[in-house]
């Protein structure tokens, strides 16, 4: 169910009882020593977005912050009346996954000069300022030039390939780059692609395997799949057992590492997937979001970009051979 923050919902919110020692925030409100954290999120019930804002909560609470998270469905709305909100409800920073990569803006004018974390939907650069409204993630293109190396290796570097991609949420920054990459470092190998078939299935492994079944109905032959997550990997192997396609000899690339992912590389189905470090993030945004909240930076933190705009955790490949480690 999508939580709507009502009057009585933000009188909660203020008197949010702190984690570990208190002091005077600029608000007059009591924070922890590591600051209050507003941490917004769109969808808690997606797999990728309820462990990473989980995995904040745990690692605020070990840095001595309090974490309050809402969730805001997909309302802009919502989002830039939250973020308005916060700094008189005593929030020394905000941790958001943005239902609308290009409003960032938006919400940057309505913080009150509170410090922003992207999560998740990456924002442009020209919207991003160092140490104060920055972007803590992965670079998605690192994902896609892993799973288009990882095919053209399995597949002997062929001059051809026909390719279905299966993309996630329309404007997503991980649709955009992953999708971007694969086609870059495919054209880049000297393999000519032919997109056989390249459609939105918005994470969806039902719609998946629904569109594979359009595919199917123009008569084309393909040659590998690749997909910006793996619910739509796992989509795609269902309807490749439902109309006969072998997914043994045509591998199926997901994006995320998540356990059913997982699981179906170890029954020999997905054949490859890039594991996105949620806990590895959350830590990130976290130490960002009580290093900023005390007027710090975040020079220090690993893998923080000079620039002081990203934080950039890596992509790790998972395959038959190592995909034992991350079940």
């Amino acid at each position: 169910m999508r939580k709507k923050i009502t009057a009585l919902l933000m009188i909660a919110l203020l008197t949010v009882l702190t984690l570990g020692g208190c002091k005077s925030g600029s608000s007059g409100a009591s924070t922890g020593s590591g600051g209050k954290i507003l941490c917004l999120c769109t969808d808690l019930s997606d797999t990728f977005l309820g462990t990473l804002f989980g995995a904040m909560k745990t690692h605020a609470s070990s840095l001595g912050a309090t974490v309050d998270i809402v969730e805001t469905g997909g309302s802009v709305e919502e989002q830039a009346n939250q973020v308005a909100a916060a700094k008189a409800a005593g929030y020394t920073a905000i941790i958001m996954r943005l239902a609308d990569a290009s409003t960032a803006l938006q919400m940057n004018v309505a913080s009150n000069d509170i410090p922003i974390i992207y999560v998740n939907s990456q924002p442009s650069d020209e919207h991003l300022t160092a140490n104060k409204y920055i972007f803590a993630g992965s670079s998605e293109e690192q994902a896609g030039q892993y799973q288009a190396e990882y095919v053209l290796s399995k597949l002997g570097n062929p001059k051809s390939l026909n390719v279905i991609i299966f993309e996630g949420e329309p404007g997503h920054a991980g649709t955009i780059g992953r999708t971007k990459a694969v086609k870059e470092t495919l054209k880049a190998s000297g393999c000519t692609a032919n997109y056989v078939f390249v459609d939105y299935a918005n994470w969806s492994a039902d719609t998946a395997a629904y569109k594979l079944g359009i595919f199917m109905k123009t008569g084309q032959s393909v040659d590998a799949i690749f997909c910006n997550n793996d619910n739509m990997a796992i989509g795609a192997i269902e309807g490749m057992k439902k109309y006969g396609l072998d997914y043994t000899k045509i591998p199926v690339c997901g994006v995320d590492a998540t356990t059913d992912g997982c699981a179906s590389i170890e029954a020999g189905e997905m054949a490859f997937t890039v594991l996105q470090d949620a806990d590895g993030q959350a830590l990130a945004a976290v130490q960002a979001a009580v290093a900023l909240g005390n007027g710090g930076t975040i020079e220090g933190i690993e893998y923080a970009e000079s620039d002081g705009k990203y934080i950039y955790v890596p992509f790790t490949p998972v395959t038959a051979s190592n995909v034992s480690q991350y079940k």
